[in-house]
């Protein structure tokens, strides 16, 4: 009984599993945080592209950019 839980309490077999989860879990976390961090500058970013293209698209076009 007792090199029975010798041997259970010595086993990491499972540790490594837990480990890499724990891992992914806080990258993701980071990730999440990153992104909500950057989610305005970004959306600054793609507005003033989209206006850009809508601009051009008109020059081209001849016609007036859609507001």
């Amino acid at each position: 009984m007792k090199t029975s839980i010798r041997h259970f309490i010595k086993d990491e077999e499972g540790a490594t599993a837990i480990e890499y989860g724990l891992i992914a879990g806080l990258v993701a976390v980071a990730i999440i945080a990153a992104l909500s961090l950057m989610s305005g500058g970004l959306n600054d970013l793609f507005t003033a592209i989209g206006e850009k293209l809508t601009g051009i698209a008109a020059d081209v076009s001849g016609a007036d950019p859609v507001e």
